[in-house]
């Protein structure tokens, strides 16, 4: 995207926890119409909290990651399905072996309208019974979004001979790669991982 047509009157943000930021990280990244994509914290009661105090559960946060998108090319319904498609939301504080209110499915809206579609969505997730059980995603207001340390920001693009983001991140971009492959950046429609 050239700054010529990036017109800041197009850009919005969401705010979503789906377990491991690295992997919802990975995910959105891909997504045309993303401008940019930062993980960290929100939710909690502790102000700038680190990595370590998030991990041990003592601070209310989620891990999430703060997407700012191009609402010309990716809408926010667009982005709801993505977050849905991007982790299990009927685990409740879990992804995986990640366990703990800091890996809980959530997100945080910024306006009433996001609110609206976001509580819809989930209504007609459960009221059609896509999934087994019931899709637990916490819809909350958004309050506060502190970015992570920097190692963790842009993790899987630059770690992705380590071992958790070959056999857990890897799968789950693959996977959604064939969901989106119409919405991937158009550098990435043609690539294979």
């Amino acid at each position: 995207m050239t700054n010529e047509k990036l017109n800041s009157d197009n850009l919005e943000t969401a705010t979503f926890g789906a377990g491991c930021f690295w992997c919802v990280e990975a995910q959105f990244q891909m997504l045309d119409g993303v401008v940019k994509t930062e993980s960290g914290y929100s939710g909690g009661y502790v102000k700038n909290p680190s990595y370590k105090e998030v991990c041990n559960g003592t601070t209310g946060h989620a891990e999430v990651i703060q997407v700012t998108y191009d609402k010309t090319k990716l809408s926010y319904e667009e982005m709801l399905q993505a977050f849905w498609q991007s982790h299990d939301p009927t685990q409740l504080n879990r992804q995986g072996n990640d366990v703990g209110t800091q890996y809980r499915s959530v997100i945080f809206y910024h306006s009433l309208e996001q609110q609206k579609l976001a509580e819809e969505y989930k209504r007609k997730l459960n009221e059609e019974k896509v999934y087994d059980s019931p899709v637990v995603t916490e819809i909350s207001p958004y309050t506060a979004f502190y970015i992570a340390e920097d190692y963790h920001q842009n993790y899987f693009n630059e770690n992705g001979d380590q071992p958790y983001c070959a056999y857990v991140i890897q799968p789950k971009v693959e996977k959604f790669r064939k969901v989106f492959e119409k919405k991937l950046k158009k550098e990435l429609q043609s690539t294979k991982y």
